[in-house]
């Protein structure tokens, strides 16, 4: 290899290393910067695995998002972004999938006394989301992981309560208490803009 190619290698990795730390520190710049560049892969792979092009923009944006939350645990020093992107995004995939053997079982009964325009829902919207999983890193760390659980893992009350080993009861209460917090916040937020 060149002393030009070491040179531009070399630059890449720093420019890349660069673009990794202002991730873990939250700009914003940084996410746009991850998702113009790696959203196209992280789709590819969840379209190929999932075969539907809902499902597949569906897992990117639950990928970039659990990406933006949990940034503080990425580790440069043991993975390159895209690599634990792409960890993410087949998580995301495998809960897809998942999710899909629940929601046909509940689609058949929903079939049985529901028409199916009732069924569709609006779409969501990546800043909204982004604005939520904010608000929710702001709670308590209890309150954090619960509703973590309830809104990008989409379990149930009760699956939360056997997967913490925590109360029903407790599960409810820290939920409704920051739908509560998170709903002032956000009301805030948007009578400001």
């Amino acid at each position: 290899m060149s002393r030009g190619e070491q040179g531009a290698q070399r630059a890449e990795h720093d420019e890349e290393a660069s673009w990794d730390a202002r991730f873990i520190a939250g700009d914003e710049r940084a996410l746009e910067h991850a998702y113009r560049r790696w959203s196209p892969v992280v789709f590819t792979l969840a379209l190929r695995s999932l075969g539907d092009r809902t499902d597949a923009e569906d897992v990117t944006q639950k990928t970039f998002v659990s990406a933006w939350t949990s940034r503080a645990n990425f580790d440069p020093n043991r993975a390159r972004l895209s690599t634990w992107l792409v960890a993410i995004a087949k998580r995301r995939i495998a809960d897809t999938h998942e999710a899909r053997t629940r929601i046909r079982a509940l689609q058949q009964q929903l079939q049985r006394v529901t028409r199916p325009d009732d069924l569709v829902t609006p779409e969501v919207d990546l800043g909204e989301t982004l604005l939520v999983a904010q608000e929710i890193e702001r709670l308590e760390p209890d309150a954090r992981q619960v509703m973590k659980l309830a809104f990008f893992d989409d379990l149930t009350h009760q699956e939360i309560s056997r997967r913490l080993d925590m109360p029903l009861g407790t599960v409810k209460s820290h939920i409704r208490r920051s739908l509560e917090r998170m709903r002032t916040r956000l009301e805030v937020t948007h009578a400001a803009h």
